[in-house]
């Protein structure tokens, strides 16, 4: 059974940085996909970044510019650096793989609250 594990979420003041980890309990090269989505409350949850196993990323326009999404495939960990962070990022963050079409496996989230 594929283990997702994110760590990294906490408090931070408007404008500040963070940057979020998901662990992965195998390869993450067995993997078409890896990507961060994030659900703050009341709202659905939102895809916010995708990178390939060719290291191809994209991303949601909300977070273009600010956020960057990166792998070390030693280490079978995906990262999300968040710079210029506002009240409204402020969600639960996961990490999610996607082997072929669908987003088979998640983590169970990370809590990242933004102060104003």
């Amino acid at each position: 059974q594929v283990q997702l594990v994110e760590s990294g979420g906490g408090l931070v003041q408007a404008g500040g940085s963070l940057r979020l980890s998901c662990a992965a309990s195998t390869s993450i090269l067995n993997f078409a996909a890896m990507g961060w989505y994030r659900q703050a409350p009341g709202k659905q949850r939102e895809l916010l970044a995708i990178i390939t196993s060719g290291g191809f990323t994209t991303y949601v326009d909300s977070v273009k510019g600010r956020f960057t999404i990166s792998r070390d495939n030693a280490k079978n960990t995906v990262y999300l650096q968040m710079n210029s962070l506002k009240p409204d990022d402020t969600a639960v963050y996961y990490c999610s793989a996607r082997e072929v079409v669908d987003w088979n496996y998640w983590g169970k989230g990370t809590l990242v609250t933004v102060s104003s």
